[in-house]
């Protein structure tokens, strides 16, 4: 029986959750993530090793992250997020640590396995299936939200690059990795992995006994209950995943690459880490109104849309040597907005098709897809530079990748059809 009236609390706790997950996503995205990009050439610097070899990091840290993040969904249904959170932590300050300590190639490349390891567990699906569970009407909203604190990563950019600078890289991973477990821990003892443990249902409403696995008496209540093995049969699933390999092999190779390729173009490094700094943060905007929209419209369209501006933000990019910098103010608001705008949907998209039950699982096999991308994208723009001496051509290529995510995600099968489709596949599963 559920009763509705609000607790006594005037925050609903799930705000709290959000806050923290974005808390941890700033700092893990910051550091890991965007600040591979001023890391480039200090190493090459270093070691003498090509833009391909070095940037084969950010491949590895999306081979990883795709393949635990199928088994990351698995845990996060069964042991909850905080248990993961903190041994995403962990195994972050350790990873950052011995990246200071590298001496070799095969060093590097062990340092960034661990760092791409605690990012699957700590962050990725965990926030996003975590926000998940908690809301349900403004789902897409609150998931534009939490990867928002992805973007807003982009914001230590700077200032990593400023500690790199100073002191040195290896002394900055020092920093960053102690930093890691100083502000991470803390913020883990916040979250809290299903609303029905405390007497709530998704958004707020208070409920007495509910249990998540049982269906809901109350109509306004009543969720699609799509187990994972129906999910990955169902067309709609690989649609969205090989949407989402496309939008990871574009956006992955721009943000390591683009300070290499501004400086290749004459561009200072002070101005390009600004420039690095801006594209996640344009994210945002793109993150929180689809999010907004995705509530209201066609979230299959309005991803789709996404795709089409980073097209139209590729094209600019590849003429700011000609055009002039002011072209590149063009490409940071189209690629930002376009780059930001599918990052919260494939979430509440999987949450819209296939319900709640198995989400973790779910998302984390679709996530794990996706990541292929990341094996392409960044690998390929080094090679097309190594050996032309030119990322002109790799940026044609990845505004055609775009295009075809922009495809996937305008031919899904409705909603409507696709858990019909679905739910047959689960009847004649209970069948055997």
């Amino acid at each position: 029986m559920t009763n509705s009236k609000r607790p006594r609390f005037r925050l609903f706790y799930g705000w709290y959750i959000v806050g923290a997950c974005v808390l941890i996503s700033v700092y893990c995205s910051g550091v890991m993530i965007r600040s591979l990009t001023a890391l480039i050439e200090p190493i090459v610097d270093e070691f003498h090793w090509g833009y391909a070899l070095v940037s084969v990091a950010a491949s590895i840290g999306g081979l990883e992250s795709g393949l635990l993040s199928p088994l990351v969904g698995f845990l996060f249904d069964r042991w909850g997020p905080r248990k993961l959170i903190f041994a995403g932590a962990t195994i972050t300050g350790f990873g950052l640590l011995l990246l200071s300590r590298t001496n070799s190639l095969a060093m590097f490349y062990g340092s960034f396995i661990l760092i791409s390891t605690a990012l699957s567990v700590s962050a990725g699906v965990v926030p996003i299936a975590l926000v998940g569970n908690w809301f349900r009407k403004r789902v897409s909203l609150v998931t534009g939200i939490v990867v928002s604190g992805v973007a807003a990563g982009g914001v230590m950019v700077p200032l990593v690059t400023w500690v790199i600078d100073t002191y040195d890289w290896r002394t900055a991973m020092v920093i960053f990795g102690l930093g890691a477990w100083v502000i991470i821990f803390p913020l883990a003892l916040i979250v809290r992995h299903r609303p029905e443990d405390y007497g709530y249902l998704p958004d707020g409403e208070v409920s007495q006994a509910v249990d998540v696995y049982e269906v809901q008496p109350s109509e306004q209540y009543r969720e699609p209950d799509i187990g994972a093995k129906q999910a990955f049969k169902s067309r709609a699933f690989w649609h969205f995943s090989l949407g989402m390999v496309c939008h990871f092999t574009l956006a992955i190779a721009v943000t390591t690459h683009v300070m290499p390729y501004l400086s290749s173009i004459g561009i200072p490094r002070a101005t390009s880490s600004l420039v690095a700094m801006a594209i996640p943060l344009v994210t945002i905007a793109g993150r929180l109104s689809f999010g907004w929209l995705g509530d209201r419209l066609d979230k299959r369209r309005i991803t789709a849309s996404g795709m089409a501006l980073m097209v139209i933000g590729m094209l600019l990019f590849n003429y700011v040597d000609i055009a002039g910098t002011w072209l590149m103010i063009a490409f940071i608001i189209f690629f930002g907005i376009g780059y930001g705008g599918p990052a919260p949907m494939l979430a509440a998209l999987i949450r819209e098709y296939f319900g709640r039950i198995s989400l973790g699982t779910v998302l984390g096999m679709a996530m794990g897809v996706a990541y292929i991308g990341s094996l392409i994208g960044p690998p390929l723009a080094g090679w097309i530079y190594d050996v032309y001496g030119s990322y002109q051509g790799a940026w044609f290529i990845m505004a055609g990748v775009s295009f075809a995510g922009m495809v996937s995600f305008m031919t899904a099968p409705r909603a409507s059809r696709a858990m019909l489709v679905a739910g047959k596949l689960k009847d004649q599963a209970n069948a055997f």
